[in-house]
C-alpha cells in the first residue's frame, strides 16, 4: 500500500448505489445485490458460507483499506440491510441511505454527499462482479502517484452497447466517454473508480445544476436519466484529471440479466470467492 502512516491516510469510504428495480431479471425472491451466487470458505473456521452478488465488491473495498461504506437504496429494498446488517461479518461499518430522485446514479450517489464530502471514495456497482480482488488497492496507488481527481478501473468491454465506452489517448488517458453506443470501435470500459473530495463536490454541483434544469424542463415534460459517465466526461472537459488502471488479465460480469446470473453461479471464479 502507498499509505503507511494511518494518521496521514485519507478517510476511505465505499459507495454502492442499489436503487435499481432489476426489471430484466423478472420477479426475484430478493434484491439482486444479495442474490446468492455460490459459496466460499469463511474466516476463521474455514466453513463454507453463501456469498451474494455484492460481497466481492465490499471485500475488495475492505482490502484497500475502506472501513466504512454506504449503500444507497430504493425504498422497499430492506432485505439488503437485513442481510449485511452493520457490516461486522465483513469487518466494515455499513450504513444505508434512501434515494429520493429517480434520475440516475449521480442523484442516487449524491444522497451520501453530506456524509462523505471530505473522503476519498471507492465506487462500484454492487451488481457487477470483477477480478482481480486487489483492484481498489491498485487504483489508490495510482491516485497517490498521480494526484488525479478520478482513477478508473478499466476492463475490455464484452458488450459495448451496455457500457460507458472510453476514448483513450496513446498513453491510456481518458479523453472522452461514449455512453452505451449502438455501434463503436471503442474497446474498453470502466467498472470501478476511486475519486477525491474534489470530484465529490463536482458531482454534487452537477446534480444541483441538473435539478435546476429539470425544474424548467418539467414545463415541457422533458426528463431523462443521467449516468456517472456523463458526470465524468463533463468533468474532463472542465479540467478534472482522470487516470486509469488497466486490468488485463481481468474480468467483470454484470448480473443484471438471467443469462449473466446463471454465468455467475456456474463460473468458479465467482462462486468460490474469486479464483483468479
Amino acid at each position: 500500500m502507498i499509505y503507511t502512516d494511518p494518521h496521514k491516510m485519507p478517510q476511505l469510504v465505499g459507495l454502492l448505489p442499489a436503487g435499481g428495480r432489476a426489471t430484466r431479471l423478472g420477479p426475484l425472491p430478493c434484491s439482486k445485490e444479495i442474490f446468492p451466487i455460490g459459496f466460499k470458505p469463511s474466516e476463521p473456521d474455514g466453513k463454507m458460507r453463501s456469498t451474494v452478488a455484492a460481497t466481492g465488491l465490499l471485500e475488495s473495498m475492505h482490502l484497500a483499506g475502506a472501513k466504512s461504506a454506504y449503500f444507497i437504496l430504493r425504498r422497499g429494498k430492506w432485505d439488503i440491510p437485513a442481510y449485511f446488517g452493520h457490516g461486522g461479518r465483513l469487518k466494515m461499518h455499513l450504513a444505508y441511505l434512501i434515494m429520493d430522485q429517480p434520475h440516475g446514479a449521480p442523484y442516487t450517489l449524491d444522497q451520501a454527499y453530506p456524509f462523505i464530502e471530505n473522503a476519498t471514495i471507492l465506487f462500484g456497482f454492487p451488481d457487477i462482479l470483477f477480478h482481480p480482488k486487489d483492484a481498489f488497492v491498485r487504483l489508490l496507488e495510482r491516485q497517490a502517484e498521480t494526484k488525479a481527481n478520478i482513477v478508473l478501473g478499466v476492463f475490455k468491454a464484452d458488450t459495448p452497447s451496455k457500457m460507458d465506452m472510453l476514448v483513450l489517448d496513446d498513453k491510456g488517458r481518458v479523453m472522452d466517454i461514449v455512453i452505451k453506443p449502438t455501434e463503436t470501435k471503442l474497446t474498453h470500459t470502466w467498472i470501478i473508480a476511486v475519486w477525491t473530495a474534489q470530484f465529490s463536490r463536482y458531482l454534487h454541483n452537477y446534480v444541483l445544476e441538473d435539478g435546476r434544469r429539470r425544474s424548467e424542463h418539467r414545463l415541457n415534460g422533458k426528463t431523462s436519466e443521467i449516468y456517472v459517465g456523463d458526470v465524468i466526461r463533463t468533468a474532463i472537459k472542465d479540467g478534472q484529471t482522470v487516470e486509469t488502471v488497466f486490468f488485463n488479465p481481468g474480468a467483470y460480469l454484470d448480473v443484471g440479466t438471467p443469462k449473466d446470473m446463471i454465468n455467475a453461479m456456474s463460473d468458479l471464479r465467482w462462486t468460490f470467492g474469486g479464483k483468479e
